[in-house]
């Protein structure tokens, strides 16, 4: 059974600033799972879909972008659902790194 972590990222970029960023440093989040990297990814208008997969793991990922805030849901598989809220600070923290 998979746990999503959701979380809100506020930015001022504007949708389409967030998008290009978005576009060019999404794969550093296959970082946060050890030995992760990034197996598929799409774009669906302002949502992006990817998949990360590390530790035989795999994690869905959607990063719904609007103006101001962008809304990311990762569904951890029940192995690494233990880490949902490291996950969550982690992200609010590097989020601002994440986007330059």
């Amino acid at each position: 059974m998979s746990r999503p972590v959701e979380v809100d990222l506020p930015h001022q970029l504007g949708r389409d600033g967030a998008k290009q960023r978005i576009e060019g440093g999404f794969g550093k989040l296959a970082g946060y799972v050890p030995g992760g990297h990034v197996t598929e990814h799409r774009w669906d208008g302002d949502t992006l879909h990817f998949t990360v997969e590390g530790m035989g793991q795999r994690v869905g990922v959607r990063l719904d972008v609007a103006d101001s805030n962008v809304h990311a849901v990762f569904e951890l598989p029940g192995l690494l659902a233990m880490f949902a809220e490291p996950l969550r600070e982690k992200l609010q923290k590097d989020w601002p790194k994440l986007l330059s």
